[in-house]
């Protein structure tokens, strides 16, 4: 029997909870591209695990490559707080990709929400 689809939000809403994101990184991680689009140093003082780094201020480099694997799975992006990840995430569903999430609130509610592990900053 086929894999039940991925429980995300509807095609319409660009945002994704942290909590829906914690419950796709705890029973799915391997169906969907979890992309920090942050800088360097800010995904080296934290991050989430799993993420890929994708920094948005190198996007002109790596963004074909990031078309192409939205065309293959759902993408959920994060950012500080949300507004970058919310750019990319409509930046990205105007090249087609039609199931590119911005997580809400960013890493920041991730650490408040989900993992308090993961240093604020």
């Amino acid at each position: 029997m086929p894999a039940a689809p991925l429980p995300l939000p509807p095609p319409e809403a660009l945002e994704i909870s942290v909590a829906e994101t914690a419950a796709l990184l705890g029973e799915r991680a391997d169906e969907f591209a979890l992309i920090d689009c942050r800088e360097e140093d800010e995904h080296a003082f934290c991050k989430i695990g799993g993420s890929r780094l994708f920094p948005l201020s190198t996007a002109g480099e790596w963004l074909p490559s990031l078309i192409a694997l939205g065309g293959e799975m759902p993408l959920v992006i994060y950012c500080h707080h949300g507004m970058r990840s919310a750019q990319l995430a409509h930046h990205l569903r105007q090249r087609g990709v039609a199931r590119a999430f911005s997580m809400a609130g960013g890493i920041d509610a991730w650490t408040a929400e989900i993992d308090p592990s993961v240093p604020r900053y």
